[in-house]
């Protein structure tokens, strides 16, 4: 397995990401712990969570997955691992934070509040990535950004980073920290997939400038490049299956990701890789891996039997040919998520 630098810092990762946001609920404790152990032995040594965690997000059991990874991360030696986690964002907005009676934001109180908490489900004495989980634009970015500066000098932040942000709000972010002398961002988790290439649109260019790598997440756009919803299938206990009956926040999300711009897509990059003589999971996550700006891509499961298909891109680099058969869907079927 490759590695590559996060942003401008010290620390290096594997181009792979185990992101766990399904353990506790789409994964029990073992099978989570099925996932990790495999991840590892395949060279994987980023794990990336949240305060958050598991989705869809409820109070009852908010932090349950730290839970999960601290007593995994126990039988393992911490110093041989890369764990990133989040904070939450404001609850005001589009998503409301499952911890602190639903009332998060992105000020002092709640960010040292949160880094405690987080600290201690874990079962370590620091986190090697922090992030904010999603922005407040309406906010002052000098609170979060010297709280967060004081945890890295406190050493219980290595490094830290944003996520759901815009190209605004990681410009502005990066102009606070470099005005005040503040730890600067050096990672950005955003949306990025074969059906989602927005973030090439601006923020790619916000990366190479200013020295910020991409962790993307759902590279296999919420398992729709999977194929597994084409043809009308909507599969039990699949997340957007579930989704589309919850009505409010969840459907639409869902039909953002499974629609008809979308599944033509998948579709075609299918037969991509039918041709290139892969499984489309595999490609799917080849690809992400392929951008200059993006240092790690976060996959997700909920059963080991996926993981093949994720691992086999691990060495992975497609052809120039397979790109542009690539480019061409985009180039005909433009912006599917919207």
């Amino acid at each position: 397995m490759k590695s590559r630098r996060l942003g401008k810092s010290a620390i290096y990762v594997s181009d792979i990401c185990m992101g766990t946001m399904t353990f506790g609920t789409g994964a029990d404790e073992a099978m989570s712990f099925r996932i990790l152990d495999q991840s590892l032995d395949a060279g994987i040594n980023f794990f990336d969570t949240a305060e958050n965690y598991p989705v869809p997000p409820k109070e009852e059991y908010a932090g349950v997955t730290e839970e999960i990874v601290g007593r995994w991360l126990k039988t393992k030696n911490r110093d041989a691992i890369i764990l990133a986690t989040k904070v939450c964002g404001p609850s005001h907005g589009w998503l409301k934070g499952s911890q602190r009676a639903g009332m998060t934001a992105l000020d002092r109180h709640n960010i040292v509040r949160a880094v405690e908490a987080s600290l201690k489900r874990l079962g370590t004495d620091y986190i090697d990535l922090y992030q904010t989980h999603w922005p407040d634009h309406g906010a002052r970015y000098e609170e979060a950004l010297r709280a967060l500066d004081d945890l890295v000098q406190d050493g219980k932040v290595r490094v830290t980073g944003c996520s759901n942000e815009t190209a605004w709000g990681l410009m502005k972010s990066l102009a606070v920290s470099d005005a005040e002398g503040l730890a600067r961002y050096d990672t950005i988790q955003n949306n990025f997939s074969l059906n989602n290439r927005r973030f090439e649109d601006d923020l790619a260019q916000v990366c190479r400038q200013e020295g910020v790598s991409l962790i993307p997440y759902s590279p296999l756009a919420g398992g729709v490049l999977t194929g597994k919803y084409q043809n009308g299938s909507r599969p039990e206990p699949a997340r957007f299956s579930a989704y589309l009956k919850m009505g409010g926040r969840q459907e639409a999300m869902a039909r953002r990701f499974v629609n008809d711009k979308a599944l033509a897509s998948v579709e075609r990059f299918t037969a991509i890789a039918e041709q290139a003589g892969m499984s489309v999971t595999t490609l799917a996550v080849a690809w992400s891996k392929q951008h200059d700006f993006v240092a790690s891509t976060i996959v997700g499961a909920t059963h080991v039997d996926q993981l093949p298909d994720i691992f086999a891109a691990a060495e992975l680099e497609l052809s120039a040919e397979t790109m542009k058969a690539i480019t061409a869907v985009t180039r005909d079927i433009m912006y599917p998520m919207g």
